[in-house]
């Protein structure tokens, strides 16, 4: 009855270990992804989105047709469907996922292991033992408090990876459909300007034909007019390739890929752009400097859980009952007694120096790193909104002093083409100059909403490179 009342004892005393409220926290499907949510809303304006099934990742799917299929999108649009339909995202929550049924496993406490052995001794007389061992629970239990901690602290670097790559991708999506619409709208620019230019090459082979015009002159409207072909060519080839990677950081396929992107992008927004508090914002939003923060957390963690299970597993403990039944000259008799075996190891050399010595230059490594990451996060919150700032300047410069001067100078040049004081092709060149213009315009317009977006991404997920 000793026996087994002793042994019965232990998996209740280990079931006590389990922390229960941290249990149903991190056990429930999709946890830790509220936070993600949460922030993500804050960082880009869209919805984050885990698929935990089939039938979630079908439904995102026909939502995600609903919002695309045979519509022009903007941008908030195109960032949404990446959010719930890119699959290489959905593979990345699945990191979360993992760290989280680590810490549960943690959470439920050391699961005792019982070593039972039976074994006859003598010739003559007849002895029976009958020994129990818990042999694997005491070194976890030990060590639960520490190792519970470290995975806390795992799961929190899980969620911030997790929102690191929710914002990127976002961020990657936003580039990709600037991209795709500037691309169409210099291609329409330069469309516009070919029917211009085809008619010029026609009236210079007419006035060639009529000896008014020398082959060299005529060869000019013609250069010109292939030139712009090939413009064309490339801009329309170019905006193919961009809507396709827009298509492609959505997750669509099939027939869902027929959707539109506007022709143009918006204009400039009326308020100057800039935030004089961009440094302090990227120190407190960004990923991954809370990702470093953590990082020297699990160092510290791990150096002070590495010396006391060294100091624990030095001495192997082993600890339970023995029950001996023999049988003697009086009758039976069963023996039961309490038993503990310690083993104890003598290492060869101070391994605690070493193991000090490892966590302090692990724990200043990563110090180190993180204090550059910081100096590389203050120094890049300062170019991305030197590049808001700036590119909106420039292309606000080519919107209000450039291009109604070329304007002016189109009505001059029309008023005197119909006085009969210049010829076609003085009206066509100026035409070209204005094509010019309005080309560099729409395409310092897309720098600045480059630049709008890398702002965000310095601020909350890190740099794009879209300022290189």
């Amino acid at each position: 009855m000793a026996l087994r009342t002793g042994v019965a004892l232990v998996p209740l005393v280990l079931a006590a270990c389990a922390d229960t409220a941290l249990v149903n926290q991190v056990s429930t499907p999709g946890a830790g992804f509220e936070t993600v949510s949460r922030v993500t809303r804050q960082a880009t304006g869209a919805n984050g989105v885990l698929a935990l099934s089939a039938a979630d990742v079908a439904a995102n799917e026909a939502r995600a047709r609903s919002l695309v299929f045979h519509k022009t999108i903007g941008p908030d649009t195109a960032v949404q469907v990446a959010l719930m339909n890119n699959r290489g995202l959905q593979a990345a929550y699945s990191d979360l996922g993992l760290s989280a049924a680590d810490l549960w496993e943690v959470a439920l406490g050391p699961i005792p292991s019982f070593g039972v052995t039976i074994s006859g001794i003598g010739e003559v007389g007849l002895a029976r033992s009958l020994e129990a061992a818990v042999t694997g629970a005491i070194l976890d239990a030990a060590t639960l408090k520490p190792r519970k901690a470290l995975a806390q602290t795992h799961f929190q670097q899980a969620q911030f990876e997790a929102l690191g790559a929710t914002i990127a991708l976002a961020t990657e999506t936003r580039q990709a459909w600037i991209d795709a619409v500037a691309a169409f709208e210099t291609a329409a620019l330069i469309g516009r300007a070919q029917g211009t230019a085809d008619a010029a090459s026609e009236l210079a082979s007419e006035l060639g034909r009529t000896g008014a015009m020398n082959r060299a002159d005529q060869a000019r409207e013609h250069v010109f007019t292939a030139e712009l072909a090939a413009e064309r060519a490339d801009a329309r080839l170019e905006a193919q390739l961009a809507k396709e990677r827009l298509t492609r950081l959505m997750g669509l396929w099939g027939t869902d890929i027929d959707f539109f992107v506007p022709d143009r992008l918006p204009g400039l927004p009326g308020v100057r752009p800039g935030r004089a508090d961009v440094e302090r914002l990227a120190l407190e939003n960004r990923t991954d400097l809370a990702i470093g923060r953590l990082e020297l957390e699990v160092i510290a963690q791990e150096h002070r859980l590495a010396g006391q299970t060294r100091m624990i597993s030095d001495i192997g403990l082993v600890a339970g009952v023995e029950a001996e039944r023999s049988i003697t000259s009086t009758g039976r008799q069963t023996t039961v007694s309490p038993v503990t075996q310690v083993s104890f190891e003598i290492p060869l050399y101070d391994t605690g120096k070493i193991a000090n010595r490892r966590g302090e230059l692990a724990y200043m490594r990563a110090a180190n790193e993180l204090a550059q990451a910081a100096v590389n996060a203050r120094s890049e919150a300062r170019t991305a909104h030197a590049a808001v700032t700036g590119k909106y300047s420039i292309a606000q410069h080519w919107r209000d002093e450039v291009l109604p001067l070329r304007r002016v100078i189109d009505e001059e040049a029309l008023k005197s083409y119909n006085g009969m004081l210049s010829s076609t092709f003085e009206l066509i060149a100026d035409a070209r100059e204005r094509l010019d213009a309005e080309i560099s315009y729409a395409e310092a317009k897309a720098d600045y909403w480059r630049a709008e977006a890398d702002m965000t991404a310095a601020i909350w997920g890190g740099p794009t490179g879209g300022n290189d």
